[in-house]
């Protein structure tokens, strides 16, 4: 197990009515102007929004409405939402929804402070000195970003998605109601289920190999459960065990608790950032169909780690006289599961039809200040563009 400092001071409010506390919780963190930051009519329609004015208004908070928040975020509505903070005396930021809602306000929290250009940070050329604080109300389960310190934003003109860590950016607290999920569109829940299981498996995937047993045993009960919980609430939205263990396990999976002692992978992520970037592609969505393509690409690296994934997670029989037959029946296993609950397994099944140059501006943007993605197996441009290229039809096993 490699050393490591963990450190997660966001306070976790879970439970039915729990959106009930979210003025007590502002009020105790000294705000006094809350700019509340969410996008459609959802919250408005499901009384969310009602619920978190009353609190507020009872808590005898001030508060602003930033309704501009898109899938995907970019740097211009930061800006544009930042100007606003400025100009209406916010002292506190608080997100409603999912991943795009949360890294908008952690960017404006960012912009707003400082006099330091979020596209500097973005691009690794400047560190957060100070940021407005952050509260988070979690109706969507998949993101993790409630308890991270990363915040994910796509620089408009470039259409480069980037990510930029910081503990001064992690939320101070998040309220996370499992009710407020049972209205979210199918393919809302069905995506942030799986990047849930993306987060795990790029921690999972790691290069570090000594001595991670008990990491690796949370990681594998998290992805079983998470799988079984997305079948749960495919068939029935309002079964509240399978949104809570949906809605915990987002967090548990992205808090940095599971990276713990080990080198994460990421690569995936990294290739999935210039697809939705460029194309607007729904996260959840972008990795199930990318997945499949890069474990066949990688997994000679390790074949003892996808080994034990297929036996252990994905309850393949072992075969021990041929553990490349394990393993490659494992990565089939997921891709199937992808299949099952009507996640796309390839580029084509996005609606996206690619050619060279796509694949070489991607390429070229996962690479944007280094010479390789990923480390289970460092991957040089080369290695990029064929897994671009081989996902465009799906790189799932289908034999010997």
């Amino acid at each position: 197990m490699d050393n490591f400092v963990y450190n997660n001071p966001t306070k976790i409010i879970f439970g039915k009515d729990s959106i009930k506390q979210v003025g007590e919780a502002c009020k105790n963190e000294k705000a006094n102007c809350v700019m509340v930051v969410y996008g459609g009519d959802y919250l408005k329609e499901n009384g969310t929004l009602d619920l978190v004015k009353e609190s507020l208004k009872d808590a005898g908070l001030d508060y602003v409405i930033y309704d501009g928040v898109q899938s995907n975020p970019c740097v211009s509505q930061v800006k544009k939402a930042a100007a606003i903070v400025k100009e209406k005396n916010v002292d506190f930021l608080l997100a409603i929804g999912g991943g795009s809602a949360i890294d908008t306000a952690k960017g404006i929290a960012i912009e707003a402070a400082s006099d330091i250009n979020i596209i500097d940070v973005l691009y690794g050329n400047k560190e957060v000195d100070s940021c407005f604080p952050v509260g988070v109300i979690s109706t969507i389960a998949g993101s993790g970003s409630e308890a991270s310190c990363s915040v994910i934003l796509t620089i408009d003109e470039q259409k480069l998605k980037r990510a930029y860590d910081s503990d001064k950016i992690r939320p101070r607290f998040a309220i996370m109601d499992p009710i407020s999920t049972f209205t979210l569109p199918k393919i809302q829940m069905l995506s942030g289920g799986c990047d849930i299981l993306m987060h795990t498996l790029e921690r999972y995937f790691t290069c570090t190999t000594s001595n991670t047993e008990l990491i690796d045993r949370m990681s594998e009960g998290l992805l079983i459960t998470v799988m079984e919980a997305i079948k749960a609430a495919k068939k029935d939205p309002c079964d509240y065990e399978a949104r809570a263990n949906l809605m915990w396990a987002g967090s548990l999976s992205h808090n940095g608790l599971l990276e713990t002692g080990r080198i994460s992978d990421w690569a995936t992520h990294r290739l999935e950032h210039e697809l939705s970037g460029l194309f607007d592609v729904i996260h959840g969505c972008g990795l199930t169909a990318l997945w499949a393509t890069w474990a066949k690409y990688v997994y000679k690296t390790n074949l003892e780690r996808f080994f034990r994934f297929a036996v252990e997670v994905m309850k393949v029989e072992a075969n021990y006289f041929d553990i490349e037959e394990t393993a490659l029946k494992g990565i089939e296993a997921l891709n199937n599961f992808f299949k099952e609950v009507g996640m796309p397994t390839s580029i084509d099944e996005l609606g996206l039809v690619l050619n060279e140059a796509d694949i070489e501006q991607m390429a070229n943007n996962c690479l944007l200040g280094s010479t390789t993605i990923g480390h289970f197996k460092p991957l040089l441009k080369e290695d990029i563009i064929t897994i671009y290229n081989n996902a465009i039809q799906g790189g799932f096993y289908e034999g010997k």
